[in-house]
């Protein structure tokens, strides 16, 4: 789940971290893909409107493997 999908969703975010009852900061760090644990809060927030893909995380680790493989031969 993206965090500009979730924001354009709540309008702002402060209303993401209202919703999630987290601080604005810690949207702030989400970067661009929210993390696994709050993708699934926020489907069932709401009503499955936003949709938590489990393949999207699998494939994120994935290149964060494949990045730190890469970075360790460099």
């Amino acid at each position: 789940m993206f965090t500009e999908t979730v924001i354009k969703f709540f309008g702002s975010k402060a209303a993401v971290a209202r919703a999630l009852g987290i601080s604005q900061v810690a949207v702030t760090r989400w970067g661009s893909a929210i993390p696994e644990k709050r993708a699934v809060r926020l489907e069932r927030l709401t009503g499955g409107v936003l949709k938590y893909d489990p393949l999207f995380y699998e494939n994120q680790d994935k290149t964060k493997k494949g990045r730190k493989l890469n970075d360790e031969n460099q």
